[in-house]
């Protein structure tokens, strides 16, 4: 028998490859379900942490199980145990750089492995163990130096971390340094924790922690009190899960068939037949494996979503009503979106049986006596903890009986792992052998941190307001409506400070991070003395902190101590659960992140639930803006998808939100929002999805806020915002640096399809450690819409720049503080009302990195375009955008790299629509998407290879292109070839080929084609 992915057993002779991916972790998610009901929960996080990576997982009564999966990059459609992998081991390297300490990804491996294992390794997480004394070496197997017999090498830890201690110089002591270390890993474990629970309304508080794997005993402490969890379990295998795990799994089969039928009474003959198919395939495939039908437990699951989404969610379907499969996907909604639609129908989006052999015997393992007795240590060792040197009891797990209870600080030393009981905490042997780790003293919470800048809490405070524009991403994910958000991720949000300076963002859209600060700049200076609690804020305005005219960002002020309402008076209403009122919002007590936690959407996201039960309060003070852009797939204009080719003036590419009120002191505006998009000579032609993606852009606002709230209450308001400041100081300074390796005086030229040419300049000013950015000779504003609104070229200037420190610190406002930009009025960098500028943002945008880096010396030209295919009529409206491949070129210490095949590239992340949902969602057909093997640029390191697309229209539509390189191929840098120039043509019914200019639009009929040929990229250096 060999285990599959989904966490089942399966016979040889039909096992596949795709199967395989995730079988090992599949294996420790078994072995951590069975163990915790053994010990006797039913809701556990199992946390799996090695040498390399950590591995996190959820159980809530049901096996979790995704159907669409990424492993290692790549999306695969079958079913997996839903498991989720951060970078966080032992072996994780220790950094210290331009002033904040990191913890991974990297790792030091077996192999030299960390400084302790005498072969030259780095620093490591295992080391700062061994520095804290919680990694005792006589008591770990001596394995290490040449002849593989000697003990870890705790001298050179110590030196190391000396020598550490004397760089940072700021009177950390070496133990400090260590204990900062593991402080940072441990943030980056919970993280992945909330990723799986917290992320999807789970509230981790009332969850075990089920740890396992090597290195997790050292860390499971920490971990649970960084998330408010107060049990652990340490299972006798825990070091060998994964395999005991496997030797617990029942044989399994699933399958599953696409429906798309409403979720009503009419459909229900239809499902009982497709669950009575699909049973009986998975019978057969037990049976073929020896399994009789009356030993095979079935049950059938229906994945089901809102109409008009593409969010399905699991319903359990075993009692066969159709009532209770509305109310229990009404709940799981609820659980993770934080809201339920009141009248929009439910789609079956397909149905699915799985099959699991009862057969077997299961888990037993038997009851041992407990002895009621406090032990004694064998003897007392120094660890640090919490910022002290403290006596910890060695206790050694043999001499520990059932009933046995051990207080912390204390060490445990199995035959396969350390486990470390921190302060406050008791290790207690049951029954059954297990360590069952409980807090029995509460953790003070407050931090009392200064407000000078500490390198750990540097790294912290980074990781909170990064995730803080996480959370709120995927909470425009979850709820917005249209397939440019939803699917292609076409959207950015982001933290800011009281002065609308970028704080943090998610690592979303290039080209919308660099920008929205002007956006929200614009907000607060045209608002000055009249923005009030319950207030939102919407702008597209190109001349007014805006970019182009689909993407519209929502500015959403936070107010201190504010007591809001719900600003979403329409469509989404929160039904809280029956019987029960919605619970306050709590303050912050066990964990920075707790109750409050629960839902995608905070309660003040949500009509009728006020998380502190008052109505707005009156406190004037301001204290962070939070802002979310979305590019909707239209917003009026000439042409379908609002990205005509052929405007000349802005009006005809759209309708203008110029410092819009979309919400005024808690009150939605959806009738003056309406007239907005359709009182225009060319109107908005789908309002209603315009209407329905802004509200999910006030939700994700609205979890932001929430949660800068809660890092108030934590940290202290004079904290998180020293801390603000401190991380932009830590960008600056990390650009500094990059300027250190940039010559003098840098130029290039870059022309463009449309006769325009960019020109830059780059000079360092060594002594104060700035450079200047200078486009003056770059074209003027011409009667095309390739004008770029200033915002456009300073985020260009943001990425390249961040691009250049090749170290992992957030792209904020202080990016740019050394860099000053000169843009000359009157260029098509900085036009004024009326010009048209809907290609400046996705074409200008992408010369201008160009230009960029290619004065940098840095890299050969990517493919310079993002070509914005869109397609639409009056009931479908459509916009992607169309990779190539990533260009060739040089790290900053002089190594050259090759290109990426079929990836966007700079200004643009965006992801791709499935083809099903494509097909689903639009009147379309898929013919052909590949990679055009060899079409890079080539060199001593060649280019990525370009992409072709068909699509053929099945009704009569508009179809337009709008994009560059299809007169002049990318360039090549340092000698190294050019890539091609791209193409758009029509394929006719007759047959005929129409090649279309890079800006153009033509109406296709029903069974004709358009065929994208993508620019691609050059190599870099001589072959």
């Amino acid at each position: 028998m060999f285990m599959m992915s989904s966490g089942g057993l399966t016979a040889a002779d039909m096992f596949q490859g795709k199967d395989a991916l995730l079988s090992g972790p599949a294996g420790g998610v078994v072995g951590m379900v069975e163990t915790a009901k053994l010990a006797g929960f039913d809701k556990v996080i199992g946390f799996d942490m090695g040498g390399t990576s950590t591995d996190v997982a959820h159980y809530d009564g049901d096996y979790e199980r995704a159907f669409d999966t990424e492993v290692a990059g790549v999306r695969i459609r079958a079913p997996m145990m839903r498991i989720h992998t951060v970078a966080a081991g032992g072996g994780s390297i220790l950094h210290y750089e331009a002033g904040r300490f990191r913890a991974g990804p990297d790792s030091a491996g077996a192999n030299p492995g960390p400084a302790a294992y005498r072969r030259g390794g780095p620093l490591a997480v295992t080391d700062a163990n061994v520095m804290l004394g919680k990694l005792q070496p006589d008591f770990f197997p001596a394995i290490f130096g040449p002849g593989q017999n000697e003990p870890l090498d705790v001298q050179t830890v110590r030196e190391k971390f000396a020598a550490l201690a004397a760089e940072i110089g700021d009177g950390h002591t070496p133990e400090a340094v260590a204990e900062g270390f593991v402080t940072i890993a441990v943030e980056n474990m919970a993280n992945a924790i909330k990723k799986i629970s917290v992320q999807r309304g789970y509230d981790v508080t009332e969850y075990l922690l089920n740890c396992f794997g090597g290195a997790g005993g050292q860390h499971a402490c920490l971990v649970a009190d960084a998330l408010g969890m107060e049990a652990v379990l340490i299972h006798p295998f825990s070091g060998l899960l994964s395999a005991y795990g496997i030797g617990l799994s029942s044989t399994f089969s699933s399958r599953q068939q696409a429906l798309l039928k409403p979720l009503a009474e009419d459909s229900k003959p239809a499902i009982d037949e497709l669950i009575a198919t699909l049973r009986k395939a998975v019978i057969n495939e037990l049976a073929a494996q020896g399994i009789a039908e009356d030993t095979v437990a079935s049950k059938p699951v229906l994945q089901v979503r809102y109409d008009g989404t593409d969010t399905a969610l699991p319903v359990n379907f075993e009692h066969r009503s159709i009532s209770r499969a509305k109310s229990d996907f009404e709940t799981a909604h609820k659980a993770q979106f934080g809201f339920v639609y009141d009248k929009k129908p439910m789609i079956v989006e397909s149905v699915g049986v799985e099959g699991t052999d009862t057969g077997d015997a299961g888990c037993e393992e038997s009851d041992s006596v407990l002895e009621d007795i406090t032990p004694s240590p064998s003897e007392k060792r120094q660890i640090f903890a919490d910022g002290i040197w403290r006596h910890a009891g060695i206790f050694r797990r043999e001499a520990l009986k059932p009933g046995h209870s051990v207080a912390g600080p204390a060490l445990v030393i199995e035959p396969n792992q350390t486990i470390v009981v921190e302060p406050g905490w008791q290790a207690e042997i049951t029954a059954k052998k297990h360590v069952l780790l409980r807090r029995v003293e509460k953790k003070r919470r407050q931090a009392a941190l200064g407000t000078e800048a500490d390198p750990v809490m540097l790294e912290v405070f980074n990781n909170l307001f990064m995730s803080i524009a996480e959370q709120m991403g995927v909470t425009l994910q979850n709820t917005a409506y249209s397939v440019n958000i939803k699917e292609r991720l076409d959207f950015s949000c982001a933290v800011f400070d009281r002065n609308g300076a970028l704080v943090a963002n998610a690592p979303h859209m290039p080209v919308h991070l660099g920008s929205m600060d002007r956006s929200v700049e614009t907000i607060i200076r045209l608002n000055s003395g009249d923005i009030h609690p319950g207030d939102v804020f919407a702008l597209n305005a190109p001349y007014n902190g805006g970019t182009h005219l689909p993407d519209i960002t929502v500015v959403t002020p936070v107010f201190e101590e504010e007591r809001p309402i719900s600003p979403l008076v329409g469509e989404m209403s929160a039904k809280p659960t029956e019987g029960r009122a919605a619970p306050p919002m709590p303050p912050i007590g066990e964990a920075a992140y707790r109750e409050a936690e629960r839902s995608t959407l905070p309660p003040s996201a949500l009509p009728g639930i006020s998380p502190t039960g008052g109505e707005i309060g009156q406190s004037p003070k301001i204290l962070f803006y939070v802002a979310s852009r979305g590019h909707h797939a239209d917003i009026g204009g000439t042409a379908p998808g609002s990205m005509t080719p052929l405007a000349t003036t802005v009006d005809e590419e759209g309708v203008l939100f110029d410092n819009f009120r979309i919400v005024d002191r808690g009150r939605f505006r959806e009738k003056e929002l309406e007239t907005l998009l359709t009182d225009h000579p060319y109107p908005a032609r789908n309002p209603h999805q315009n209407i329905a993606d802004l509200k999910a852009q006030i939700a994700a606002n609205e979890k932001g806020v929430a949660e800068l709230r809660k890092m108030v209450t934590h940290f202290g308001l004079d904290v998180v915002e020293a801390y603000m400041g401190h991380v932009q100081d830590n960008a600056a300074e990390s650009v500094r640096r990059v300027l250190e390796r940039l010559p003098d005086s840098s130029v290039y030229e870059y022309p463009t399809d449309t006769g325009q040419v960019i020109k830059v300049k780059i000079s360092v000013d060594r002594k104060k450690r700035e450079a200047t950015v200078d486009f003056t000779g770059t074209s003027p504003v011409m009667k095309n819409n390739f004008n770029a609104p200033e915002p456009v070229a300073r985020a260009a200037v943001l990425y390249v720049f961040r691009v250049m420190v090749e170290d992992m610190i957030p792209m904020n406002a202080g990016c740019l503080r050394p860099i000053n930009i000169i843009i000359p009025d009157g260029s098509m960098l900085k036009p004024a009302y009326p010009a048209a500028v809907v290609a400046g943002n996705v074409e200008t945008s992408q010369h201008v990195t160009n230009a960029l880096f290619g004065a940098m010396g840095a890299m050969a030209n990517a493919q310079g375009t993002m070509n914005n295919l869109t397609f639409g009529n009056k009931q479908y409206q459509y916009y992607e955008t169309i990779c190539s491949g990533s260009p060739a070129g040089r790290m900053n210490s002089g190594r050259g790299f090759a290109g990426t095949s079929g990836v966007h590239t700079h200004m643009t992340n965006s992801r791709l629509t499935d083809p099903e949902v494509l097909e689903l969602r639009f009147p379309v057909l898929l013919e052909d998407f590949h990679i055009r093997e060899g079409s890079g640029g080539k060199g001593k390191w060649s280019a990525g290879d370009g992409t072709k697309r068909t699509i053929r229209f099945l009704e009569k539509m508009g179809c337009a292109i709008l994009s560059s390189h299809r007169d002049r191929p990318p360039q090549g840098l340092g000698g190294g070839g050019d890539g091609e120039a791209g193409s758009t043509a029509v394929r006719r019914k007759n047959g005929r080929v129409e090649i279309l200019k890079a800006c153009d639009q033509t109406v296709l009929e029903a069974g004709e084609a358009v065929i994208v040929t993508t620019p691609t990229p050059g190599g870099f250096g001589e072959a």
